[in-house]
């Protein structure tokens, strides 16, 4: 009897707006802003990373422009790193609980309070 696989969540403790830098693949060592995070699918939208070129058909009722365009795709988690605003290197993630009962992440290199 072949055993059913269940699809397991991986927690994204990535969000939108973080500075991250790109450690393996084409994009090696650039840097961008997460424009999106997709948790369902472990994946994160870099602003100015892994760009693919798209081949658009034109609509005229859409009011859509026909060719080649160019956009951000998704790639995964696993290929970016926070980077840390204090050193500006990139740092592993942590967490940290707050003395007013909160949690916060951290930056693991220096101890540093990623969130503003």
């Amino acid at each position: 009897m072949a055993r059913q696989r269940t699809k397991e969540r991986t927690r994204i403790r990535l969000r939108k707006n973080d500075l991250v830098e790109v450690i393996t693949g084409r994009d090696k060592g650039k840097r961008g802003k997460v424009l999106m995070v997709l948790p369902e699918k472990a994946r994160v939208v870099v602003q100015g990373v892994n760009f693919i070129k798209r081949h658009t058909k034109p609509n005229p009722q859409r009011n859509i422009k026909g060719g080649i365009a160019e956009r951000e795709a998704p790639m995964h988690v696993s290929n970016v790193m926070i980077v840390s605003p204090d050193d500006d290197k990139r740092t592993r993630m942590g967490s940290k609980l707050l003395p007013d009962g909160s949690k916060a992440r951290i930056g693991r290199r220096s101890g540093e309070v990623l969130d503003k």
